[in-house]
């Protein structure tokens, strides 16, 4: 409700918390549905209208499972940006090419603000299955065979996936990507030796 969001979006001023990433959120069956918040716009919105927050809004470089096409997907995403979205941050992908063209459609449409690319490292063949299911993320024919040939080494399976989320991160830099969120599933050693391995290219685009 308006009145339990104003209460969170209070909280977040008393501690000084200026960044906010606003999502719907899975829709439950048994859960009774917001009369004041039917979609992320809607909440964007009402959260720009405090005038103090910084707004992140989730974007799909494969389309939401929920929209019909691409097209109808980057005119959902338009209306969230409109509504106040300053900053997109992507659903995982393991394909840059699909990141790559949807930064076009997404220019095409008139979408200006920064993206980040959401990359999300293997550390759990099962974990990944399901999540890239959920989210309609397509899995490459070279993702597949890391996955088969190290599911039953865990250490070499994390490795492999770290070593395969890095590769993405040089190329999406390298192309000039605006910036990079991690999908970590709260294992924040897999993100301590991603940015060990990247972090010159970092310092490199920091002080270009």
């Amino acid at each position: 409700s308006k009145e339990k969001i104003t209460q969170i979006l209070q909280k977040c001023k008393e501690k000084n918390l200026n960044q906010i990433l606003a999502l719907r959120g899975d829709i439950c069956e048994n859960l009774e549905k917001s009369k004041d918040f039917s979609y992320a716009s809607d909440l964007i919105s009402f959260i720009k209208k405090q005038e103090y927050f910084e707004i992140y809004a989730a974007c799909y470089p494969e389309k939401h499972n929920e929209s019909k096409n691409f097209i109808e997907d980057i005119h959902h995403l338009k209306t969230k940006v409109n509504a106040g979205t300053d900053k997109l941050i992507t659903q995982l992908f393991y394909d840059n090419e699909d990141f790559y063209t949807f930064k076009q459609n997404c220019a095409l449409a008139g979408i200006d603000i920064p993206i980040y690319a959401g990359i999300m490292p293997i550390t759990n063949k099962r974990q990944v299955l399901k999540i890239s299911q959920l989210c309609g993320s397509k899995i490459p024919p070279k993702f597949v065979k890391i996955l088969e040939k190290y599911e039953n080494n865990t250490l070499a399976l994390e490795d492999a996936g770290i070593a395969y989320a890095c590769d993405q991160i040089v190329d999406l830099i390298t192309s000039g990507v605006d910036g990079i969120h991690l999908y970590t599933m709260n294992k924040p050693k897999a993100a301590i030796k991603i940015y060990e391995a990247v972090k010159h290219l970092l310092k490199e685009e920091l002080h270009a």
